[in-house]
């Protein structure tokens, strides 16, 4: 059996990103209910609203379902608490230090997977008892690596470097690409952007169309002094480039930001004045449908050509 289809309980070795403001209980349940990991993103919620989410998540559904965690979030002590005392099994950090919470996790019995951009970070994640990491690259929405490597690159470093089970993530969102991450090693693969427009979605409807009128080129990474990001362009991404254009540091990225501005965009649709945050997978998406037909069209992708390159393979066994 899959290692990470075992370790997590899952029919299909597919894992929805916890993705803020598009990641709510919803689409969490759904992709859940399709046979994959759905993911509650706590990163754009409050201890008492994630706390709702993930009752109602629970109602939804009756599959396994995670929450991601940043670790840099300012009231992590009190999403913690919310995780354990509502007996979430499942949780995905990422942007911080694993080892400061794994173990507290783990002694309640929960399942960590941690999502990191480089080898470095992934031995630490190993070494601080994770279950399982996610090998994030370049091409991935939201916040990314600054080292700009390539999902080709960084996934079979990382799957030399560990002995836990490997999760590929940046630029997946076909079952084409998901063969070709498990060609390089991977054990499962976490997907974003693909559901970021999915109906059950709750990014904004301006947002979702945006998404899937993108074409090449229209994502940038920026931030680099502050968090590195992954944006549509707009006029916020153009004011940032500006500004790091003229050696903007660390505080007058903070000013530009400011407060709510991925709100604004992702989940109030402000396409213009708000941070959108997507993958380069996007130039590849064009429609707006259910979680379930998205996923179940990924695997049925990936099984197909499968079988086409074990065909291939025998025509080209001398």
């Amino acid at each position: 059996m899959n290692p990470i289809s075992k370790l997590l309980n899952i029919k299909y070795p597919i894992i929805q990103a916890g993705m803020v403001w598009c990641s709510g209980w919803k689409l969490a349940s759904a992709v859940s209910n399709a046979g994959g990991l759905g993911i509650i993103g706590a990163g754009s919620m409050y201890p008492d609203v994630l706390r709702l989410h993930i009752q109602k998540c629970k109602l939804a559904t009756d599959q396994p379902f995670g929450v991601n965690i940043p670790l840099l979030y300012p009231n992590i002590q009190e999403i913690i608490d919310v995780v354990i005392e509502e007996g979430v099994k499942i949780v995905f950090s990422s942007a911080g230090n694993p080892a400061t919470w794994t173990s507290v996790l783990k002694a309640k019995g929960i399942t960590v997977v941690h999502v990191i951009a480089n080898t470095k970070f992934a031995l630490k994640a190993q070494e601080a008892g994770v279950d399982a990491i996610v090998a994030e690259g370049f091409e991935a929405g939201g916040h990314n690596g600054r080292e700009e490597t390539t999902t080709l690159c960084l996934l079979p470093m990382i799957k030399q470097a560990v002995t836990i089970p490997v999760i590929a993530a940046g630029g997946i969102g076909s079952g084409k690409s998901m063969l070709a991450a498990f060609a390089l090693g991977a054990d499962a693969v976490q997907i974003g952007s693909a559901f970021a427009v999915a109906e059950e979605s709750s990014a904004h409807p301006a947002f979702k169309n945006k998404i899937i009128s993108a074409v090449e080129g229209d994502t940038k990474l920026a931030m680099k002094k502050l968090v590195p990001v992954r944006l549509l362009k707009n006029e916020f991404a153009d004011a940032v480039s500006i500004a790091e254009a003229g050696g903007a540091d660390r505080v007058r990225l903070m000013e530009l930001l400011g407060r709510a501005r991925a709100k604004a965009g992702m989940f109030e649709g402000d396409m213009e004045g708000g941070e959108l945050e997507i993958g380069q997978v996007s130039a590849m998406l064009n429609a707006i449908r259910p979680a379930k037909e998205i996923l179940e069209e990924i695997w049925t992708d990936f099984k197909s050509e499968l079988a086409r390159f074990n065909s291939l393979h025998n025509e080209l066994d001398f």
